[in-house]
């Protein structure tokens, strides 16, 4: 049986694997180990935070080591899950179906969508489970013909708990993440290997042969008739790179930014995060409360219980780049706009709610959803492989995507990896 290596288990990785073992003997390289949920309880938290000893974002790797954050710029920090599931298992859980770039492309996912609905719980029956205050707020959007819609979400809500801590991990069992697809993927004889970075993809004769990957200790190299590059927007492109296949610099990161106000015994900190969505043209409103926010920035000064968030996700411009010398990342100017006009909405939104300007307070800007550096155009949307790729080597991420989602991307992604496993079936 021929072999693939498929290098990361977020979305994309662990959808590959679960498609392709059977087919090809599969051996997945995860840089991360273990994932396990932040389980503790956020009351000593809240006493260290009182102590300004939590003054850096880099630090919360000090309480949750699964959870990588690193300075774009002095403004902006990106967040990604390292561990089993990368990021998928810090998500909120989000099934939200955003393909219409890849559309215009040409590129049809109507039946990797269908495939993933009947593999995956998805629900938006979910309203029995929202607080006082979120179902409020949803009517006040409903009355600004904001059109607010209850957020699918990948999740088996009777084993839900309500405990507000789904990007910190599901302690329960009850959201969905891509270890579910990595264990059915292992039940069925896939290999994987933990702890585990990928350096550079050996390329002979123009076919890729394999991997260099170990860790700081070890370095070895891994045969493949097949590689599948899934190991995230920051990921890839640098593997890419110390390949010797160029990237552009067009990465988007989905920019995250909270508007916030004291709402006394509020409890969004325990409350499903996301419950709906507000879809604007270049961003979305959702309730939500902002960890990050609430660790490191002084601002968000008041108890985790009397705290309410509005998020604002902005779809940015694509223009970044990630490189051995580091990532370079910042908004733009349109960017800060478009931030400035959802601040705007979310303002209207309190006001309201009966919350003064003068009382709002904004959260951290942070970013979870980096990708576009390899991407897809309508001259792939039959292959869905660029021509500087070996032929036996594919990408498999959010590096694909041509331009920003602004929403959740784990489905688009999934969808998109279920397409490129049929085309890689055809190397069997």
């Amino acid at each position: 049986m021929k072999k693939a290596i498929i290098v990361g288990s977020g979305a994309g990785g662990a959808t590959i694997a679960k498609e392709l073992q059977g087919q090809f003997q599969v051996t997945v390289l995860e840089a991360g180990g273990p994932f396990q949920p932040f389980s503790v309880n956020l009351n000593p938290i809240e006493n260290v935070k009182k102590t300004r000893l939590l003054f850096d974002e880099r630090e919360i790797s000090w309480l949750f080591p699964n959870m990588k954050v690193r300075k774009a710029d002095k403004e902006m920090v990106l967040v990604n899950g390292v561990g089993y599931g990368g990021t998928t298992a810090l998500s909120a859980g989000n099934a939200i179906r955003c393909d219409h770039a890849l559309k215009a492309i040409g590129i049809n996912l109507d039946d990797e969508f269908k495939e993933l609905y009947s593999e995956i719980p998805v629900s938006c029956d979910h309203q029995k489970k929202w607080h006082i205050l979120t179902r409020e707020v949803f009517n006040i959007c409903r009355s600004m013909n904001l059109q607010p819609r209850p957020t699918p979400k990948m999740v088996r809500l009777e084993h839900c708990i309500g405990c507000g801590k789904c990007v910190l991990g599901c302690s329960r069992g009850a959201k969905w993440d891509s270890r579910v697809f990595l264990d059915q993927a292992i039940e069925k004889g896939a290999g994987l290997v933990s702890r585990c970075t990928v350096k550079k993809v050996v390329v002979e004769k123009g076919r890729a042969t394999g991997v260099i990957a170990g860790n700081r200790f070890n370095t070895r190299f891994f045969p493949a008739d097949l590689v599948i590059l899934a190991a995230g927007g920051l990921g890839t492109p640098l593997i890419l790179e110390q390949s010797g296949i160029l990237c552009k610099p067009s990465l988007f990161v989905d920019p995250v930014l909270c508007v916030a106000a004291r709402t006394d015994y509020s409890l969004q900190n325990r409350e499903m995060p996301m419950p709906f969505i507000i879809q604007q043209e270049h961003y979305i409103i959702s309730p939500y409360f902002d960890f990050l926010s609430f660790f490191f920035n002084r601002r968000w000064k008041h108890p985790a219980r009397d705290i309410f968030s509005l998020m604002i996700k902005l779809a940015d411009s694509n223009a970044g780049n990630v490189s051995r010398r580091g990532i370079g990342k910042s908004l733009s100017d349109l960017d800060r706009t478009r931030l400035e006009e959802g601040v705007s909405l979310c303002t209207e939104i309190f006001r309201k709610l009966g919350r003064k300007d003068e009382n709002l307070f904004l959260g951290t800007v942070n970013a979870g959803h980096p990708g576009g550096m390899f991407p897809l155009t309508e001259k792939e949307s039959t292959t869905l492989h660029n021509d500087s790729l070996p032929p036996n080597l594919y990408v498999a991420d959010a590096s694909l995507l041509p331009e920003s989602l602004g929403n959740p991307a784990i489905l688009t992604i999934a969808a998109l990896a279920k397409k490129i496993s049929k085309i890689c079936a055809e190397y069997v």
